[in-house]
């Protein structure tokens, strides 16, 4: 009937079917229930179990849709599109019992994914005495899926409800999410859900789809590096556990933060990440909805023995690179890190340039979303002139501009100096008569301080990729 109902019908014994079908009670998924979010303008998915061969029906706002579960006791029905809708309403699924969820709103829903920098409470950002008691957001609605692994199989449901947004919810709920959902409800003038579900700690592999490895067996030769051997133990575990039990519910798009795990395997990200998203897609089967990630701050990966040099920057390069697909954005923490805290507390601006990002790609809002980018690098006399898009009112926070180092033909980097001249910088070094490649913010503890006039960072480039 759809994409996800074999997977429901293999994974039901799991979930849904522990109860017998001869008591048939109509049941659904956790992410149907009182207090909840549908998105506004797209079909709306609605699944669930009942007996075999049982009709149920589903009620929303006056609008009606119609399933018979299959032999499996699966079914699913598609409600028409809707506006946004800040007035509570019933939501009523009706078979040989009938359930009914209150207080449902129709507006924004975005998944908010990653690892710890997306787990970070708003207990643990900045001001979170104020943030917390100011906190009140009737319209705004979050949920939590809780960590779990799925191994092979892929689940269908998780423990977790809605809640309204309150001093109380809020505080242990994702800093990054909620100040992105307060932006986007604060801006788009309709309520938001935030669905919620990040681990620290853990890889892109475990978050991508099943699918999208066998589509491209290559992404699971990650490379030699013990970190990348243990990762591929077991890929897709996140996905089966707290991200397919997500799916086909109708979204208006994700947020990302993560890449701080896959440092060991910098060189693979790109590919990965590209197909993660790609993947995402897929499965979802909802166009190429929005898709906006945290590029990851400056921070000390020597410190953890055994990790490759340069994969952090690395990695940021891929995050770059991930860009070339559609609908995707990027936001630059480069300046608001902290290079003694894999944590930075400064979650407001990371999700303030997140929903820059939402309210241009999404929303189609004429924001400027991005800082200076790489235009072009022209080796003049013994300088580089670097060029800039996205440049207007480029400016430098501080006494000199940092970050910026230059080499000949060896390769060999030296810190540079580099001056403003315009909407370009001219970059030069003593020792350097040559000068043939520039990189800017390319070390793990970079602390660049050039921006545009929009007050958003330059982010990392580097001339001499291979």
């Amino acid at each position: 009937m759809f994409h996800v109902t074999l997977r429901g019908a293999v994974g039901a014994v799991l979930l849904f079917a522990v109860a017998s079908f001869a008591h048939a009670d109509v049941k659904v998924s956790h992410l149907f229930g009182d207090n909840m979010v549908f998105q506004q303008g797209k079909p709306l998915p609605v699944w669930g179990t009942a007996a075999p061969g049982e009709a149920v029906t589903v009620t929303l706002a006056g609008k009606t849709a119609t399933a018979t579960a299959d032999d499996k006791g699966n079914w699913l029905v598609k409600l028409p599109e809707m506006p946004a809708n800040a007035d509570g309403q019933a939501l009523s699924i009706a078979g040989k019992n009938t359930l009914t969820f209150k207080n449902v709103l129709v507006g924004e829903v975005w998944v908010c994914s990653g690892q710890s920098n997306m787990e970070w409470p708003v207990t643990a950002a900045l001001k979170p005495a104020e943030e917390i008691s100011a906190a009140k957001f009737p319209q705004i609605r979050l949920i939590t899926v809780p960590k779990a692994k799925g191994g092979d199989v892929a689940k269908t449901d998780f423990e977790g409800q809605w809640a309204e947004c309150t001093p109380d919810t809020v505080k242990g709920f994702s800093a990054v999410a909620y100040f992105f959902g307060r932006e986007i409800h604060q801006t788009q003038k309709v309520p938001v859900g935030l669905i919620h579900c990040s681990w620290g700690g853990q890889p892109a592999e475990f978050f991508t789809p099943p699918s999208a490895f066998a589509a491209d067996p290559s992404l699971k030769e990650s490379g030699d590096h013990q970190h990348a051997k243990n990762v591929m133990k077991e890929p897709s575990t996140l996905w089966n556990g707290m991200i397919a039990p997500l799916v086909p519910f109708a979204i208006q798009g994700a947020i990302w933060y993560q890449g701080e795990s896959n440092v060991p395997m910098a060189k693979h990200y790109h590919k990965l990440f590209s197909a993660m998203i790609q993947g995402w897609r897929k499965e979802w089967n909802q166009g190429e909805f929005p898709f906006l990630f945290v590029q990851i701050a400056p921070w000390d990966y020597s410190r953890i023995p055994g990790w490759p040099r340069e994969g952090c920057p690395l990695v940021r390069e891929a995050q770059t690179k991930t860009l070339a697909l559609p609908k995707t954005g990027m936001t630059v923490t480069m300046d608001i890190g902290d290079v003694n805290d894999i944590h930075p507390k400064n979650k407001q601006e990371v999700s303030h340039r997140l929903a820059l990002s939402a309210r241009k790609i999404a929303y189609g809002e004429a924001v400027n979303d991005s800082g200076p980018t790489l235009k072009s690098a022209e080796v003049k006399d013994k300088t580089i002139v670097v060029a800039f898009d996205n440049a207007k009112g480029l400016m430098m926070k501080g006494d000199k501009l940092a970050a910026f180092q230059i080499a000949g033909a060896d390769k060999k980097f030296v810190d540079a100096t580099a001056t403003l001249e315009g909407e370009t910088v001219i970059v030069t070094a003593e020792g350097v008569a040559e000068p043939k490649f520039v990189r800017f913010a390319f070390l793990d503890t970079s602390l660049p301080n050039l921006f545009n006039g929009d007050g958003l960072p330059a982010g990392p480039f580097r001339t001499d990729a291979d």
